[in-house]
């Protein structure tokens, strides 16, 4: 009996492996070659090439034109030794931190109330939204003249000391305003997702659930935070990419002040570069380039562990 099953087996095994085999060695249409050329060419123009520019300048010290000789290492010793540097990768990462936390938070609970069956659903899911079509810097320049203005002048006529200044002066409390703004300009992004990923889930689940006796909150816990996981991993890796290249929002509400207090990354390296120091930016962007590839390459293993993707 066995040796007829390893007989029935075999064949199929031998056939699979032929089949994938045939599948390699099919000829690949002309069309193909036609739309990936170019895309090739205009991917290599527009970010390799200028990449590897990059990377060249950082051991020169070009300041951005005229001549230029080779240092070696020494843009990238200096980079690790300076404070100023080392105060704006501290303040990405916990601004990063803070605002992925945040944002997914308040994200996946106003996506669980929009998925019930709630009047005016739909346009409440409009409302909220909203702010995702909306440019970064216009958002910042509305909410600079908010708590430039406005709220101290609220402060002011009703006697609340604390609200009487500008926090956006305050270098200890002006981050929290960067990841307020952000975070009203990211939910909706992170919202749209979590409602995605709520709506597959089947009702025959919440049904049995109910007739077993389950809670709604034992029905959160157990059933809807499982299995939207993988839309968890998506959201908080795809948004700390994303804050960690914050700039227009920052440059918008705080200009990178009070003094240095809110100075992103990207920011420096931008101000640099206007400031004549080309090749020691180029350097920190190179550091920062491979930073944030390290960080893809985490998002790759977690994503990879899970089915969402």
């Amino acid at each position: 009996m066995a040796t007829t099953t390893a007989t029935l087996v075999a064949p199929k095994r031998r056939t699979g492996r032929a089949a994938a085999v045939a599948g390699t060695r099919r000829p690949v249409e002309g069309i193909y070659y036609l739309l990936l050329v170019p895309t090739l060419v205009i991917f290599s123009l527009a970010i390799t090439l200028p990449a590897i520019m990059g990377i060249f300048f950082s051991f020169t010290n070009s300041i951005g034109f005229g001549d230029w000789d080779f240092v070696g290492f020494i843009n990238y010793i200096a980079l690790f030794s300076d404070p100023a540097i080392l105060q704006s990768y501290l303040f990405t990462l916990g601004f990063a931190l803070v605002t992925v936390v945040l944002v997914n938070v308040v994200a996946f609970l106003l996506a669980v109330g929009l998925t019930a069956r709630i009047r005016l659903r739909t346009g409440l899911r409009t409302i909220f939204v909203i702010p995702m079509v909306i440019s970064g810097i216009i958002i910042a320049y509305v909410f600079n003249f908010l708590f430039s203005n406005s709220l101290p002048a609220l402060g002011q006529a009703t006697g609340i000391g604390w609200l009487s200044e500008s926090i956006l002066a305050n270098p200890d409390l002006a981050w929290v305003a960067i990841v307020l703004v952000t975070g009203w300009q990211s939910i909706p992004g992170s919202l749209l997702i979590y409602i995605a990923g709520l709506l597959a889930i089947p009702g025959e689940v919440y049904e049995a659930a109910s007739i077993d006796g389950a809670t709604k909150l034992q029905q959160l816990l157990r059933i809807t935070l499982p299995l939207v996981a993988g839309y968890v991993v998506i959201n908080v890796l795809l948004g700390f990419k994303n804050y960690l290249n914050a700039y227009d929002i920052i440059v918008g509400l705080t200009n990178g002040g009070p003094g240095t207090a809110t100075r992103s990354i990207a920011m420096t390296i931008v101000t640099g570069f206007s400031g004549g120091d080309y090749a020691y930016q180029m350097a920190n962007a190179t550091v920062f380039f491979v930073f944030v590839i390290l960080i893809s390459v985490v998002q790759l293993r977690l994503t990879r562990g899970r089915n969402a993707l």
